[in-house]
């Protein structure tokens, strides 16, 4: 508020230089002068005419005429005491009035009609951006109410109109939009946050969850290319696969959403509460494609290691389901990241390598998962590995990463 201060006295001060210049530049009276001169020469005008009419006879009393026409030129010379009383008025008496009554205008339509209590109230939420945004960003972040996100927002604003290259500021713009279900400063907060970080994996996601709000099918497309970058990037989100399997219920592509819903159940595990809540999503999607439900079978394979073995965290989790007789070929088979271990993972048919040898149709099976510590599954020099004893389906598995390949 300091600079509205200054800035509004440095324009009524520059009003009043302009109101005072007139008054200190302003030339001498000069009528006076003027019409003196003015007088003389009709004088001797009049003079010329009368010596002409003289001449012709049409004026006998020259002389009295001279005389008047003289006094007539006296009684009009302007006196000294008039010229004094003209001259007396000063220029501070008409510049002070005149300052106090600019500074008063001004600062009187400006309460009566300008906007200083929402000015006050602007830079005080721009003051307190840190706090909403903490508050936004904790776990309680949704106690936040209607009048605080709309503070959010406008403080949002203020910073990125500033700080246009602030990625952060743009992503979390474009999630409060999100939230309140406005598409299109969504789709233009998170564009701008991803043109700055194209490879963040938090504003791609934010991207496409925009994206796919929208009615365009360009946009929409972008999106599921976005989805698929992170999957391949293996960005663990349970949100990417969401959003993909939203999305292929929505085109109708039945398959596409139960394989996207089995490996958000193998991300969680069956004692998360929301496995049932996918398994009925599961099974919607199978009445669709006209299936019995109930007939798939899935495998759940609990997960553990042994403690001399280091595992990066960042490695991946190959989970491979073998027949019983222990076929190098795996019949069904599943990448993740390692996370933290133990853990449960759940194969299914959506799992199976190849359409017409489903995992469901096997009796009895085995189980080997290893730690690939390269990235490369052909090379196994170094990794960590685990095998299950055979069981049969329908049981749950358990194996214990606890031998390395030499």
């Amino acid at each position: 508020m300091t600079l509205f201060w200054v800035a509004s006295a440095v324009l009524i001060v520059f009003s009043c230089v302009l109101l005072a210049l007139p008054i200190y530049r302003q030339k001498a009276n000069n009528d006076e002068a003027l019409r003196d001169e003015l007088n003389k020469a009709f004088y001797k005008d009049r003079l010329s005419e009368l010596e002409e009419e003289t001449d012709e006879g049409l004026v006998e009393n020259q002389q009295d005429l001279i005389e008047d026409l003289k006094q007539s030129l006296l009684d009009d010379i302007p006196t000294e005491s008039k010229s004094k009383k003209d001259s007396s008025i000063s220029p501070i008496a008409v510049l002070i009035p005149s300052v106090l009554l600019i500074a008063g205008i001004s600062y009187g339509l400006y309460a009566k009609l300008g906007a200083y209590e929402d000015v006050q109230e602007w830079h005080q939420v721009s003051e307190n951006l840190p706090a909403l945004s903490k508050k936004l960003l904790s776990p309680e972040g949704a106690a936040l109410s209607d009048d605080e996100m709309r503070d959010l927002t406008l403080a949002l604003r203020t910073r990125l109109h500033y700080e246009p290259e602030d990625s952060t500021g743009w992503l979390l713009l474009g999630r409060i939009a999100l939230a309140n279900r406005d598409v299109d400063t969504a789709i233009g907060a998170m564009k701008k946050a991803y043109r700055l970080e194209p490879k963040d994996s938090d504003v791609m996601l934010g991207y496409a969850q925009a994206l796919m709000l929208s009615q365009d099918d360009v946009d929409q497309e972008n999106a599921r290319r976005i989805l698929g970058d992170l999957v391949k990037n293996d960005y663990v989100d349970l949100r990417v696969f969401s959003l993909l399997a939203f999305d292929a219920f929505e085109r109708k592509d039945y398959p596409a959403a139960i394989r996207y819903w089995g490996i958000m159940q193998q991300m969680i595990g069956p004692q998360d509460s929301r496995y049932q809540m996918l398994s009925r999503s599961i099974e919607n999607a199978q009445k669709q494609m006209g299936q019995e439900v109930g007939t798939g079978k899935s495998v759940s394979v609990a997960i553990s290691v042994s403690d001399n073995v280091k595992a990066d965290p960042n490695a991946a989790l190959i989970v491979s389901i073998h027949t019983a007789d222990g076929a190098p070929m795996p019949v069904a088979a599943a990448r993740y990241p390692v996370g933290s271990l133990p853990r449960t993972v759940v194969l299914d048919d959506g799992n199976s390598m190849l359409p017409e040898r489903k995992l469901s149709s096997l009796e009895s099976l085995l189980v080997r998962v290893r730690i690939d510590s390269d990235g490369n599954v052909a090379t196994k020099e170094g990794d960590w590995f685990g095998e299950s004893e055979v069981v049969k389906m329908g049981e749950s598995v358990q194996v214990v990463i606890d031998n390395q390949y030499q």
